[in-house]
């Protein structure tokens, strides 16, 4: 399951953003994830617990925003939100499109809490 290495990978980010802020710990872990990521939203779910344990994102709160799939024809220019075995041109309908997004997976935002107050990041 190599989303539990994501999930690895997604902590030691959010705990240096942490550090280099002086926060006692991450309130909240803003994800967005396009199904063309290869990644699955249900086992980096799952991982997350694991691969947060012991760090100061322990108690932190996972929400994850699943992205569209998103294409713009060659042909018209385009572009259209199509689902994910159907790359065409929902205008007119040529199969020569470029993605645009839906493969993307991004650490959108940290919530972290401070002595002072909670941060945005």
């Amino acid at each position: 399951m190599h989303e539990l290495a994501i999930c690895q990978d997604i902590i030691a980010q959010v705990e240096a953003i942490a550090l280099n802020n002086n926060a006692l710990s991450v309130a909240v872990i803003n994800l967005q994830i396009g199904p063309l990521s290869g990644v699955e939203i249900s086992l980096l779910t799952a991982a997350f617990s694991i691969a947060c344990s012991g760090t100061l994102a322990e108690q932190a709160e996972l929400k994850i925003e699943a992205l569209p799939i998103r294409v713009k024809c060659n042909v018209c220019q385009s572009e259209s939100v199509v689902a994910q075995n159907k790359l065409v041109c929902k205008q007119c309908g040529n199969w020569q499109t470029q993605l645009i997004s839906g493969d993307e997976m991004l650490l959108r935002q940290v919530e972290l809490e401070t002595a002072d107050k909670s941060r945005q990041h």
